[in-house]
């Protein structure tokens, strides 16, 4: 108890620190405006450096005048001069300010600059002797007046909610989550190259469609004012692109968002990136290698390694991934043989056996995937294929020719979570329409207003060729390529609650529970006027009592 009394008292003292520091910072913006230095009514800075170039080049630039921006992070003073860090986009870089280099005047003004602020520096580059290399100050302007104090500098930013409410302060006091997000769009650029260089063609499909799907994914809804009809965010990207497929494309990728209106945990958040690929004349093998060899270029480019590390795991990217049928792993990992059920009922009572609970209709199919899920997926640490899955869970890819009951499906797993998902793409528009139409019959019993793509089993009646198909989360591989746990530490800004929603309901319920207290409590009056005792009681009642209690 008495830690949680210290910690609120010490979360109101900090606030109270932070409103006393944005007062006196206001006062002095108030002072600045005064003396027509608005710092506000700057609109431009030329700068001709970074800390990165002058760092990188100092050789060639010791004892030249540079100009550079960026954000105040320390203020160290000695009397008539002082010294500073700078923080600008790629990078720290030291300043040294002397009185007599910048003038009495400007160098009182810099002394009452705050953490935080954002100035332009011109000054010439040397080495102190201390050995740091710095820009030494003729002039400066402050360009934007920083209102709030940034966190303390050994405290910094920790709260991890906090953190992904405000990007903007995480990204200024912790330097490693702004190289995450570099690497991310470095990752994003390689993909693109890579399949660029294979002969993909990045496109754009829509992401408002018109009708809600049988996918098991719930859809975001929203309203189209013109047209006066609901539109759905969409779940997926696979079905446009195929319908470029039957259009004449022979390979085309999107790198899209998608919105699903489900969980939100460490590995999953309702809207994040997903690059899907089809490629015409090859099937799901051929997909296989292509993803293989897209992630050994990956590591290689952006880690810089064949084996990286994830959460103490070292991930063999560089090596052969492993390749099993859904069949082979499930026999590997639980010892139950999909072969020797004779039925569906004996796959029930094989997963009854390993202690699987599963429904009372469930198929051989079905028992497989439950089995794979509770025995196999935990195992698959380092990279591994799983491929050849049972129809009963793969709606848009094909049957193999040699057994109906599985389609050419894989995917693929690292560290135990799967990354991506591909199949040898269904095309026969007959066998698409009955599996949609169960689909949607299960979405509808569920509660969805789910549709059959009437155009899409169109676009396959036309004819699309055989084709392998690919799709995989960009931000399980942003997670994996950066050792981050969460997908929140690679999305900028993941969806967070409302802050005002926890109040507004914290609020709700203190106010219920007031009214509940402040509820006056009315006495029920019985009126006793009427009763009568018995004879045989009247020596062993006493009613006057018994009345008022």
């Amino acid at each position: 108890m008495g830690t949680e009394v210290e910690n609120s008292q010490a979360s109101q003292d900090g606030l109270q620190d932070v409103s006393e520091q944005k007062r006196i910072r206001l006062e002095k913006l108030e002072a600045l405006v005064a003396e027509g230095k608005n710092p506000y009514e700057q609109v431009k800075f030329e700068c001709d450096s970074t800390s990165k170039t002058i760092r990188e080049n100092f050789a060639q630039l010791e004892g030249k005048q540079v100009s550079i921006a960026g954000r105040l992070l320390s203020k160290r003073g000695m009397g008539k001069a002082s010294f500073a860090d700078l923080l600008d986009g790629e990078g720290k870089i030291q300043l040294y300010f002397k009185r007599d280099n910048v003038g009495q005047e400007p160098y009182a003004a810099y002394k009452k600059l705050d953490i935080g602020d954002i100035i332009g520096v011109t000054g010439t580059v040397f080495r102190t002797h201390m050995g740091e290399i710095s820009v030494d100050v003729s002039s400066y302007i402050l360009l934007s007046k920083s209102l709030l104090p940034l966190p303390e500098k050994f405290h910094g930013l920790r709260d991890t909610d906090l953190r992904y409410r405000q990007r903007y302060v995480d990204l200024i006091v912790n330097p490693e989550v702004k190289d995450v997000f570099l690497k991310r769009s470095q990752i994003l650029r390689e993909i693109r190259a890579y399949l660029d260089n294979q002969g993909f063609l990045e496109v754009d499909t829509p992401v408002l469609h018109t009708l809600e799907i049988g996918a098991a994914a719930r859809p975001f809804i929203t309203h189209h004012n013109t047209l006066d009809i609901d539109m759905f965010l969409r779940i997926e990207t696979e079905l446009y692109l195929k319908r470029l497929i039957v259009g004449g494309f022979s390979k085309v990728y999107e790198v899209g968002r998608i919105f699903r209106n489900e969980g939100m945990d460490t590995k999953h958040n309702p809207e994040f990136t997903t690059v899907e690929l089809y490629q015409a004349y090859t099937d799901y093998m051929g997909i296989m290698d292509l993803v293989e060899n897209l992630y050994k270029h990956l590591a290689r480019t952006i880690c810089g390694a064949d084996v990286i590390p994830y959460q103490g795991e070292q991930i063999r990217i560089g090596e052969d991934w492993a390749r099993m049928t859904m069949v082979e792993a499930v026999r590997k990992y639980s010892g139950a043989d999909y072969d020797a059920w004779s039925s569906d009922e004996a796959a029930r009572a094989e997963a009854s056996r390993l202690g699987v609970q599963v429904g009372n209709a469930a198929t051989k199919g079905d028992v497989l995937v439950a089995l794979f899920e509770a025995f196999v997926e935990d195992q698959l640490i380092q990279p591994t294929f799983i491929y050849d899955y049972p129809v009963e869970n793969s709606p848009l890819a094909k049957r193999k020719p040699s057994n109906p009951a599985f389609t050419e499906r894989f995917e693929y797993f690292i560290n135990a979570q799967e990354m991506g998902n591909a199949f040898s793409e269904l095309n026969d528009p007959i066998d698409q329409r009955q599996r949609f139409e169960k689909q949607v019959a299960l979405r509808r019993a569920q509660g969805a207003n789910a549709e059959v793509d009437e155009d899409y089993i169109t676009a396959l009646e036309y004819g699309l060729p055989p084709t392998g198909g690919l799709g995989f989360g960009v931000d399980r591989l942003v997670m994996l390529l950066t050792d981050s746990p969460s997908i929140r530490d690679v999305l900028l800004f993941p969806t967070m609650k409302p802050l005002d929603k926890d109040k507004t309901e914290k609020a709700e319920t203190k106010a219920e529970e007031k009214s509940v207290e402040a509820a006056p409590i009315v006495e029920e009056k019985i009126d006793f006027s009427n009763v009568e005792i018995e004879p045989l009681f009247q020596d062993q009642v006493d009613f006057d009592t018994f009345s008022k209690s």
